[in-house]
């Protein structure tokens, strides 16, 4: 049965066709794909053109069995026939067959950028992604539809509940709830949309989409030629160059005013040739940047220039650029293959995308493709195209300035989600540079003229398109209004973190909307890359949680405070050891829980995953308040928070932390759709939970995964963060490589030492300080050396151990294995100044690895560490150091064999110490005396009297001891021997007379002895000896006194 359409959506695109705008409909049920022949009909009769194309975009399946394809033939030839009966057949299958349609995969839809497109479809609406929305929906030109087909609802906030395809990459094992917020907000914001239509099956128009009720026809002003105002003023610019060479032909192919106006500004610059200019283009998607650099390009080609280099993150990006460059020089009069040739890629990644065009009208002119890594091949350039320059990480992009004629382009936002880190730092630094005077010659790119073109109006669609509003504003491409300039920046000690309530956040009310819009928009302006799929990330991941530091907040003020800082939060781990165990025999690591499974991966270490932990995926700060302490304070914050500082709570109120659930569904109204009115919630918890309201997760570690910067990586190691890894690769977009590190937190379930800094961690940091030192050779060859130093973190002031020697295990470390005795001789050589340094270049690795390993504990400053560093671990020649350096060769050297020489004096030590430890030693062990020095004075004392005593008693001194020393005749014997003048007195006063007298000292000790001796066996004594005279030696006063 035939019914009427309703006059409004009819209204709806006319006046979208009228206006150059896009009009969007959104079609539930199950029968919802017959309407879109309907909606066709209606677009195709309001264009006065031929029938639009269609795209449609799905995920796997069309729905379109084979039978049909077969009616289909059969539909195809009887039309050809003439046999046709149009009331016979289906109507959809006759618009398939008929209409332009172009079929689209959403995991190919990266093929249709740059086409353009009449009516787009998408179904499968669990598949869509924020970056799949903006893709598709930006292919359509203005007065054209955009139709999203929804299976059977019984209400649309069935949406809230809905399971996405994406969800499934956002669940881990210990977070595998996830909540469609994102879904809720779109829905939300399509009923504020003035060109979306909720529509059923039979194009019944949902009370979600009251706004349509006043909907009135519009009528434009249209010149007699059927120009719109924008479209005469082209066309009178177009005239007014129409005779001026190059530029006439090439405004000619511009399509807005804006485009037109660009180009005769690059014009101008190339026309000029003082090779001083900077000009940087600046727009949104879709505005015709590309095209316009072409165009320019080909300006140049005509003024002479032979030597053009054009720069992007890929040559694929430049596929419209080149393009354009043919279009212009065709526009020329040049024709190809006879004036200039195409030169294709043969790498089949890049899709034989044009890398070269040689022309050679003139003269030899190349238009050549350039990696922006190889900035140093720019010795002959006369101009400079950089496309997409926010993608290139910006060190790169001012590398690539130099004396020569620059072209910049960007997209500031738009779904590429390129940072804003382009606009905010280095155009604000060339634009003042070039406000500065000429004199200041000094510098690098001073007394250059700058200037900045912004294209607004966009080459599909007219200015003001509501679908662009609304797509802008759902996720959140155009943020840069939203970044307030802050009038108070308070002390960061003043500052509170505060937790986020993200049900409240994505809520669509109008304050949480601005809250969020200022959020992304840190992010944007903080980051290289965004995408809209992070938006998604943010509202649905179960594992994300969102915190911004906060100034002091007036409770008295009823307005949003200044977000200072945002950070991003991931919590991960909680992973069962049997699914680490698998996943290291698979060798795969699943969607997640990034530092679990790298940690696991890199030291096969199956106990880690079991850890629980949160990664900080992002942190931004204000544009207004960088480097002023705000991020070290939120970070602080974060830790102190996970650590239960913040926070106190009673034991058995312990239980695991879940955020309030939030009743998205009334169970109680069960209305049909024609009926449903959808508003955003009421009743939601506050949006700002301050940390001490909130119990905190029960963590082990905070880790952090970035691009390796040294700002960055200074910036997290301040705070106490120590690397585990940094990947081998380096980023496709910025060249830079993963680096990721950890913090241990103060936890009970780990036992660690208190001396320790790097808890738990220890023996993983060193095992990866390890391995970096030795890929650094190689791998990390070009690496800045103050980076590397960094990461390695060797000590260099061993200022309180040069003067001892290096012990292991209580002994001294074998220093022979080190260097032979030859190698010696050739370092002390080199150090007294005999030979050149390239003889003892092959030491040089084996000593930096030993001292780096702080295993030579020689104090060295930093800049010696730093050419040792270069030379012996990243086998940097001297002319890469003066580079690196900015250091004279002579400098270099002196500080070279300084470090040498140091290092040799403490080598020479250690040997000769070690050799005169193996030397054999007589070990005497000198035990304490048991008692004091009075004691054993006073029994030595004791034992000397009794020894006199003893010997008194005796008779030591009895008168007949004494008579062995008498001589007999007494007087006359002596003086005898005094008046012999044979007999000489000695010096002594020594005189020798004879004795006739017995030895008294047998009568002594020995007398028991004697008196054995003389009794036989019988008891007889034994016969006596002869008497023998005895002469005895007495001193002479002795003698007198005899």
């Amino acid at each position: 049965m035939r019914k009427k359409v309703d006059d409004r959506i009819r209204t709806l695109i006319e006046n979208g066709v009228k206006l150059r705008h896009r009009s969007m409909f959104l079609i539930v049920g199950d029968k919802s794909r017959d309407q879109i022949v309907n909606l066709h009909y209606m677009l195709s009769k309001a264009v006065v053109k031929s029938r639009p194309t269609v795209l449609w975009c799905y995920k796997d399946k069309l729905e379109l069995s084979s039978h049909k394809k077969k009616r289909a033939k059969q539909i195809k030839k009887l039309m050809q026939r003439g046999l046709l009966d149009p009331e016979k057949v289906d109507p959809f299958s006759l618009f398939v067959e008929s209409g332009n349609i172009t079929y689209c995969l959403y995991k190919d839809s990266e093929r249709i950028l740059g086409n353009t497109f009449g009516m787009c479809i998408l179904q499968d609406f669990e598949a869509l992604t924020p970056n799949l929305l903006a893709r598709t929906i930006e292919t359509v030109e203005g007065g054209g539809l955009i139709i999203l087909l929804l299976r059977s609802l019984s209400s649309l906030t069935s949406l809230y509940t809905m399971v996405m395809d994406v969800h499934e990459r956002f669940r881990t094992e210990s977070h595998s709830h996830a909540a469609a917020r994102f879904n809720e907000r779109f829905l939300l914001s399509i009923a504020s949309c003035k060109a979306c239509v909720i529509m059923d099956d039979e194009l019944n128009i949902l009370p979600i989409s009251s706004h349509i009720r006043s909907i009135q026809s519009v009528s434009i002003t249209e010149d007699p030629e059927g120009l719109s105002e924008r479209e005469r003023e082209l066309k009178n610019l177009k005239d007014q160059f129409h005779d001026d060479f190059p530029v006439g032909p090439l405004i000619g192919k511009c399509c807005t005013m804006d485009q037109g106006k660009a180009v005769i500004t690059f014009l101008d610059a190339i026309l000029d040739k003082t090779l001083r200019s900077t000009v940087a283009l600046i727009a949104a998607r879709g505005r015709g940047k590309s095209a316009a650099l072409g165009l320019a390009v080909a300006g140049a080609v005509a003024a002479g220039y032979s030597n053009i280099f054009v720069t992007a993150p890929s040559p694929e990006n430049l596929k419209t650029l080149f393009e354009f460059v043919c279009k212009g020089i065709n526009a020329l009069e040049y024709k190809e293959h006879l004036h200039y040739d195409l030169v294709k890629s043969a790498d089949p990644e890049l899709k034989k995308a044009t890398i070269q065009i040689n022309i050679y009208k003139q003269h030899r002119q190349t238009i050549q493709y350039m990696r922006p890594h190889d900035h140093a091949k720019l010795s002959q350039v006369e101009l400079l195209v950089v496309d997409e320059a926010a993608a290139i990480p910006l060190p790169i992009v001012k590398s690539l300035l130099g004396p020569y004629l620059v072209f910049l382009s960007s997209t500031v936002n738009g779904y590429e989600g390129t940072g804003r880190s382009l606009s905010l730092k280095l155009l604000q630094q060339l634009e003042s540079q070039s406000q500065m005077p000429s004199q200041g010659a000094d510098g690098n790119h001073s007394g250059r003229l700058f200037k900045k073109v912004e294209l607004n109006e966009s080459i599909r669609y007219a200015s003001g398109d509501p679908i662009e509003s609304w797509l802008n504003g759902l996720l959140c491409l155009d943020v840069a209004s939203y970044i307030p300039n802050i009038s108070r920046l308070p002390h960061p000690s003043e500052c509170d973190l505060y937790y986020v309530n993200r049900d409240t956040l994505f809520s669509y009310h109008k304050e949480s909307e601005i809250f969020l819009q200022r959020m992304m928009a840190l992010y944007v302006a903080s980051h290289y890359k965004n995408s809209p799929n992070d938006l998604q990330l943010m509202a649905d991941a179960p594992s994300h949680h969102l915190f911004v530091l906060l100034g002091p907040v007036d409770e008295s003020k009823n307005h949003l405070p200044d977000i200072l800082c945002v950070i991003q939060v991931c919590l991960e781990g909680q992973i069962s050891r049997k699914s680490a165990i698998k996943s290291l025999s698979e060798g795969r690591q699943p969607f997640g829980d990034q530092i679990p499974w790298k940690f696991c991966e890199q030291f096969q270490d199956n106990v880690f995953p079991t850890l629980s932990g949160a990664r900080i995926v992002r942190i931004a700060v204000h544009p207004s308040a960088l480097r002023l302490g705000y991020g070290s304070t939120a970070v602080d914050l974060l830790t102190r928070y996970y650590e239960g500082q913040l926070a106190h709570f009673a034991e058995e109120d312990a239980e695991q932390v879940e955020e309030p659930k939030v009743r998205v569904t009334e169970a109680a109204e069960k209305v049909s759709l024609l009926e449903e009115n959808i508003k955003p919630r009421a009743n939601l918890p506050p949006l700002l939970v301050h940390l001490r309201e909130r119990r905190p997760e029960k963590l082990h570690y905070i880790g952090v995964s970035f691009g390796l910067t040294l700002d960055l990586f200074r910036f997290w190691r301040k705070h106490k963060f120590f690397p585990f890894y940094v990947g081998q690769i380096p980023s496709a977009v910025t060249g830079e490589h993963t680096c990721m590190l950890l913090k241990p937190l103060n936890n009970d379930d780990v036992e660690v030492g208190e001396s320790n800094e790097h808890g738990f961690l220890e023996p993983f940091y060193q095992d990866f300080r390890q391995r970096f030192l030795r890929l650094l050779g190689t791998t990390f060859h070009k690496f800045d050396y103050k980076l590397s130093m960094s990461v390695l973190a060797s000590k260099i002031n061993f200022a309180e151990q040069e003067d001892e020697l290096t012990v292991m295990n209580g002994e001294l470390k074998p220093m022979n294995n080190l260097l032979s005795p030859h190698d010696m001789k050739r370092l002390e050589a080199y150090t007294n100044n005999c030979v050149d340094y390239h003889m003892i270049l092959d030491l040089v690795p084996i000593l930096a690895h030993r001292y780096f390993q702080g295993n030579i504990p020689v104090t060295l400053s930093p800049v010696q560490a730093s050419v040792l560093f270069c030379i012996g671990l990243q086998n940097k020649d001297v002319g890469d150091i003066k580079e690196e350096m900015k250091l004279e060769r002579e400098q270099i050297l002196s500080l070279f064999i300084k470090v040498m020489k140091k290092l040799y004096n403490h080598l020479y030590n250690a040997v000769a110490k070690e050799i005169d430890v193996t030397l054999p030693r007589l070990k005497i062990e000198m035990a304490p005396h048991s008692i004091s020095v009075d004691e054993e004075l006073d029994q030595a004392a004791r034992e000397v009297m009794e020894k006199m005593k003893a010997e008194n008693d005796d008779g030591i001194l009895n008168p007949e001891f004494l008579q062995q020393y008498a001589i007999v005749d007494k007087e006359g014997e002596f003086e005898k021997a005094l008046q012999n003048g044979g007999v000489k007195v000695s010096t002594s006063g020594i005189v020798s007379v004879k004795s006739n007298r017995k030895k008294m000292g047998k009568l002594g000790a020995s007398q028991e002895t004697n008196k054995s001796k003389r009794k036989g066996k019988d008891g007889e004594k034994p016969k006596s000896n002869k008497k023998k005279q005895n002469v005895k030696h007495l001193p002479g006063e002795l003698l007198a006194f005899v």
